[in-house]
């Protein structure tokens, strides 16, 4: 699944990226399946944020630069699910540092094509543990992934989590659903009010692990313009929130701290059926 999305010319290089991210159980789920990290990138990988139990500072043996987001919802019951978003964060991270050489030597499409190999390589992962401890087998994760540098934002994107950029007032959904519900209303076979109620709304057509190998990464390439701000989210807050909601939230909110944590507070208000996620990143 490939797209482009041309908002807009490139601005000049931004001289600040303020972002953060949190994470709650909600108030049903027995633990909490969703894991996210927040990392500037430069020699070394400073972790600023994570849901992950590992070191602040991870090191590679590149000279980089840029800014890493990412969300992953695991699936699959008992420890699977959170074993899968784990080994999916980690296989990014893993990749980033060691085996992309590097950035500043890509151009546009290529760096899509290696954030591609980099969710196979997670999917091959997952696969492999499972292979390993039976009880985990059939465990998976959606997977949204974002890495900014210079003025842009490459996006690779697989399951029901979402990524958002809000300009200028206007919040826009930038990656699909791959969700048999939403392939339904994107196909015309139902109508998109029937979708929330729907009885197969929670299956999921395409994972990182999962039934069967074969992940069919989401891509995009998006300039970035001055005070852009970019939302990483898992479904635990898209189906409590209304987009418009969403979009009040952050408007209202200049710190991305404090409007991660009034969106992760809004979904438990409405009901907190499932674990939340919020990204919320500031380019100035």
């Amino acid at each position: 699944m490939e797209h482009e999305r041309e908002l807009s010319p490139p601005p000049p290089t931004f001289q600040q990226v303020v972002a953060a991210g949190a994470t709650d159980r909600g108030l049903v789920r027995e633990r909490n399946e969703d894991q996210f990290v927040v990392a500037e990138m430069t020699r070394a990988m400073h972790v600023k944020t994570t849901s992950l139990a590992q070191p602040s500072m991870l090191f590679g043996n590149v000279n980089i630069r840029g800014h890493l987001f990412a969300v992953a919802d695991g699936m699959g019951g008992h420890q699977g699910g959170q074993e899968a978003s784990a080994l999916a964060v980690w296989t990014i991270e893993d990749f980033l540092l060691n085996t992309l050489r590097w950035f500043f030597r890509l151009q546009g499409d290529t760096v899509l094509r290696e954030f591609q190999l980099a969710l196979r390589a997670a999917d091959d992962r997952i696969f492999a543990e499972a292979e390993r401890r039976p009880e985990l087998r059939g465990m998976g994760t959606t997977l949204t992934l974002a890495y900014a540098v210079d003025h842009v934002l490459y996006v690779v994107h697989v399951g029901d989590s979402r990524l958002y950029v809000m300009r200028a007032g206007g919040l826009y959904q930038i990656t699909q659903d791959h969700s048999l519900v939403s392939e339904m209303v994107r196909d015309g076979l139902i109508p998109p009010e029937s979708a929330a109620t729907h009885p197969m709304r929670n299956v999921i057509t395409n994972s990182v692990g999962g039934d069967k190998p074969g992940v069919r990464p989401e891509v995009h390439k998006i300039p970035l313009e001055p005070n852009d701000v970019v939302l990483l989210c898992t479904d635990g807050l898209t189906k409590m929130v209304a987009d418009a909601e969403i979009a009040a939230i952050m408007a209202a909110e200049a710190d991305p701290a404090a409007a991660c944590a009034r969106l992760i507070e809004r979904a438990n208000a409405l009901g907190g059926h499932d674990n939340v996620t919020a990204i919320v990143a500031q380019f100035s």
